[in-house]
């Protein structure tokens, strides 16, 4: 009987995992640059003494959906809306190189350049800090061009291009801070080949149609989890019944 209740635990516990991921990819349809969230699910064999006859499930995310958002033009400077596989590097909350595809950038007031949500974008040499400007751009290669406060705008300067990679050729996965690492740690080198468009942004790629369906289909799973448990008490109190017949 145990059996049965622990293999139903497993799958509620993967059920968890999903519908955690599921509500993740929901709450953000509407955050720019989002790649949706998938999970899958692995058996771990329980070792013993004897044979390995259980297992129990590891459901974690293990990826993300790469398929490009829709582009949209917006006019402002300092929007940029990646091409093909092309990735942001941005430098992550612990200090370690990450990427993105978020592109809604924004200058602190120290004149640091940020992703939206408060990440400094990286260059050929570090996090790129664009001093006081009447205006700036972006280039088709990522680099940034000024006009200083008082200069001519017929002559911009170029500050520093962002370090765009591709991950074709490498190995990368979604972390839990929503940012694509290395798998094993390490850095990917820049891309020559890799192109933004200006003044647009890219949204997520999240269909919220197919993803309440998914979500559906996880509770579904879960409630016949639970049926399961349901079922096994009940088996468990009638075969404790026939026993104290017996006696």
């Amino acid at each position: 009987m145990d059996r049965l209740i622990y293999s139903s635990l497993a799958a509620m516990r993967g059920a968890m995992a999903r519908q955690a991921t599921i509500a993740n990819n929901l709450a953000n349809v509407n955050t720019v640059g989002f790649r949706g969230e998938f999970t899958s699910a692995e058996a771990e064999w329980l070792k013993g003494s004897g044979l390995s006859g259980r297992a129990t499930v590891s459901q974690d995310v293990t990826g993300a959906n790469m398929t490009a958002g829709a582009v949209q033009s917006t006019g402002r400077d300092l929007d940029v809306a990646l091409n093909g596989d092309a990735l942001l590097t941005v430098q992550a909350s612990d200090g370690s190189e990450a990427y993105t595809r978020r592109g809604d950038l924004q200058l602190s007031d120290s004149g640091l350049l940020t992703t939206g949500d408060g990440l400094p974008v990286q260059g050929q040499s570090g996090p790129i800090t664009i001093p006081p400007a009447d205006s700036v751009s972006i280039g088709k290669d990522g680099q940034i061009w000024i006009v200083p406060q008082g200069g001519d705008p017929k002559s911009p300067q170029a500050v520093d291009t962002i370090k765009l990679v591709s991950p074709q050729g490498s190995t990368i996965k979604k972390g839990l801070d929503g940012l694509f690492h290395v798998d094993g740690g390490g850095a990917l080198p820049s891309d020559p080949d890799a192109t933004l468009t200006a003044k647009s942004i890219e949204g997520s790629n999240v269909n919220a149609s197919a993803t309440l369906v998914d979500m559906i289909d996880a509770s579904r799973s879960w409630e016949a989890q639970v049926k399961m448990l349901t079922t096994a008490q009940d088996m468990d109190k009638s075969a404790s019944a026939l026993m104290q017949i017996s006696e």
